[in-house]
């Protein structure tokens, strides 16, 4: 298929979260065809799976504005700007409202299972670049394939939780204790979770931002159910900066998120263990047995909640070229920037579709998955990236180069890559995904 014959085909997002709706609407803006693939059944899947959790950011940094004006043609009211919305605000006020309106160029149940190059896997060079994409989806039961003049790759990390064992892979005996760890925040609001953690002993691994609205949601629950015991797992040698954020964050909800997590470890039945890399679990009976690289355990364990980030899912794009960062799997343009061993949040400039492009022309990652292991990010740069890319598709390089955003100075999370980096916070980043404040608690 030509170039030419390729101007009528769609570009396929992967995605209907933030970052793909956001893709959607820029592309819509400029009458480019879309068709927008989402695994789960509705929009925002995984911004519901966190739906009690609330965000950093108000809503005058969650919508999109190509999207607020997609959505303000159907008299859709923006809620107000100043609120602090929860994941589940986000998407049924928010996201579900612009897959609506994007109608049916919107798939749900649709899994992207490979994206390739029509009839050339990775060997093939001979015109690469001219030929259309191979979108193969997995959707109720059956493999389809769609034809796609580019690919918005939008589908986030958020299937992709890294592991307890702290050499990336899941500690000896994680697998078969699989029941008793889970990688999400509790939403103790819900009778459920308080009888799968109350009055149990509950370990709580990861510094960023998730692991501390949990620890602050454990400590209120402990203060109804005193039996309740917390060990907080820190891979770092000391705390650290692992509370830095009060006066330092241009997202004071970040900053506060960070004074309450500290007065709750302070104030609740918390043990702390620094230095703890994870290698070994151990079924002791009804309860499990953690075990240290270095030697130390944790006892009479009942409950594993393990918050260290995320990583991206490469298997359907590895007949692709891809040029990602060794590191970070992100791509290798951007990791420089975003780096947790260089770089603070502040130090982000906003970017786009030059720093996302890839030797596979017309591949562009955005959202999370473009940060890779890096954790952090915000809707904002999203709705940017999307921004350029659509642009660049659209032949439009003036705007595609062109900056567009102010991105808030954190001051906070520096050097979470360094080993033995006493003031690193340590797994889950500073900026995070979710974009947490706190757990919606009654």
């Amino acid at each position: 298929m030509t170039g030419r014959d390729m101007t009528d085909l769609p570009v396929v997002v992967i995605g209907a979260g933030p970052t793909g709706l956001a893709a959607a609407a820029h592309l819509r803006e400029r009458d480019l065809p879309v068709v927008v693939l989402e695994a789960g059944p509705s929009a925002g899947a995984a911004v519901r799976e966190w739906g009690h959790v609330r965000l950093f950011s108000p809503w005058s940094e969650l919508v999109d504005p190509a999207a607020e004006k997609l959505l303000g043609a159907t008299g859709w009211t923006a809620p107000s700007p100043t609120r602090y919305p929860t994941g589940a605000d986000w998407a049924d006020r928010y996201l579900q409202p612009l897959a609506d309106e994007l109608g049916d160029a919107v798939h749900y149940d649709s899994e992207v299972t490979a994206v390739t190059r029509s009839g050339r896997d990775r060997l093939v060079s001979s015109g690469r670049d001219e030929s259309a994409f191979t979108v193969h989806v997995r959707a109720g039961g059956r493999h389809e394939t769609l034809t796609a003049r580019a690919v918005v790759d939008a589908s986030g990390t958020w299937t992709r939780p890294n592991p307890l064992g702290s050499d990336g892979v899941p500690a000896v005996g994680e697998l078969e204790a699989d029941e008793r760890i889970t990688h999400r925040i509790p939403d103790l609001a819900d009778p459920r979770s308080v009888e799968r953690y109350a009055d149990k002993h509950v370990v709580v691994a990861g510094t960023g931002a998730s692991a501390k609205g949990a620890l602050i949601g454990l400590v209120r629950l402990a203060e109804a159910h005193p039996d309740t015991r917390i060990t907080w797992l820190v891979r770092r040698p000391s705390v650290g900066a692992s509370f830095a954020g009060g006066g330092q964050d241009e997202l004071p909800a970040r900053g506060e998120l960070g004074e309450r997590a500290r007065e709750a470890v302070n104030a609740g039945p918390v043990r702390t263990l620094t230095g703890f890399r994870t290698a070994r679990i151990e079924t002791a009976g009804p309860t499990l047995r953690l075990e240290s690289h270095d030697g130390q355990t944790v006892d009479d364990v009942d409950e594993v909640i393990v918050l260290t980030g995320f990583r991206p899912d490469l298997s359907f794009v590895t007949e692709l070229r891809l040029d990602l960062d060794p590191v970070l799997e992100s791509p290798r343009t951007l990791a420089p920037l975003i780096d947790p061993n260089e770089h603070s949040c502040g130090t982000v400039y906003p970017h786009g579709a030059a720093e996302l492009a890839q030797p596979e022309v017309g591949y562009y990652p955005v959202g999370m998955k473009s940060y890779g292991r890096a954790t952090s990010f915000l809707a904002l740069t999203g709705f940017e990236q999307t921004r350029s890319v659509a642009a660049a598709i659209a032949g439009d390089h003036e705007s595609a180069a062109r900056v567009e955003l102010t991105l808030p100075d954190t001051g906070v999370c520096g050097g979470a890559g360094q080993f033995e980096d006493t003031q690193a916070t340590d797994g889950g980043g500073c900026c995070g995904a979710p974009q947490l404040v706190e757990l919606s608690q009654p």
